[in-house]
């Protein structure tokens, strides 16, 4: 049998963790809405507050530790006003996309919400834009599962966990991918690699008062199975799970 070297084990340092305030980490991820109206547009968000908030981000998880996130800041009004152009005419694209559909199937798309144009009308007003990007193109063949999520779930956790590092911080943000039905032009328009892939873009501005709430949500017994696809818990925690249609 072969053997190895024996690697000598490495005492690391005792770092004190310090106590977690359970309440306040609930409230930060149960309370991170998509702010679009309630900003402060004439004030700027500092760069090194951006920057704060990146340093958390990239705590998030990723595959094989790449580390291929990268950040695409846009606070010059020029280039915030280019990106708009670009967003403003997917959301034109796209409500031409669903109106076409209504006629051909008789079925009647999502109504527009207000505040999803009135994002699309004063993007070029909100103080700065976030493009998350990550380094790297999905792999050719990545129809697969596995790939799609290991691609994608490299980056997407770092996006989320900066628009809570942002809501800890009193700044407000909007989750938005529009953008992507004009990937090709927004990669000319600012100099984007062809071998980055851009996901979402986040708006972001302190917020006005704003008041951020828990959303309306399912609870966790309807949406959670024990051991088999189906089988949820029971009301009482000494009770065996029973399996129940699952939705």
């Amino acid at each position: 049998m072969q053997s190895f070297p024996r690697i000598a084990a490495v005492e690391l340092p005792r770092v004190a963790v310090p106590s977690i305030d359970i309440d306040s980490v609930d409230i930060a991820l149960s309370t991170t809405r998509s702010v679009r109206r309630r900003i402060a547009w004439e004030r700027p968000v500092e760069r090194e507050v951006i920057e704060q908030c990146i340093d958390v981000a990239t705590q998030a998880p990723t595959g094989l530790s790449a580390e291929a996130w990268r950040f695409l800041i846009l606070v010059d009004p020029e280039r915030k006003a280019r990106m708009a152009e670009i967003y403003r005419g997917a959301f034109a694209e796209l409500g031409a996309v669903r109106a076409d559909y209504a006629r051909r199937t008789g079925i009647e798309p999502p109504r527009e919400k207000p505040a999803h144009r009135f994002l699309a009308e004063r993007m070029h007003e909100m103080p700065a834009l976030i493009l998350v990007c990550s380094h790297g193109r999905p792999d050719a063949q990545a129809d697969t599962v596995a790939r799609q999520v290991g691609f994608y779930g490299s980056v997407l956790p770092a996006a989320w966990s900066l628009m809570v590092a942002l809501r800890a911080r009193g700044i407000g943000s909007t989750w938005t991918s529009l953008h992507l039905m004009r990937e090709r032009e927004t990669a000319a328009a600012f100099g984007i690699p062809d071998d980055v892939t851009q996901t979402v873009l986040l708006p972001i501005g302190y917020t006005r008062d704003a008041v951020l709430r828990r959303a309306t949500r399912k609870p966790a017994h309807q949406v959670t199975f024990w051991d088999d696809w189906g089988t949820r818990a029971t009301t009482r925690a000494t009770e065996a799970p029973t399996r129940q249609p699952a939705r």
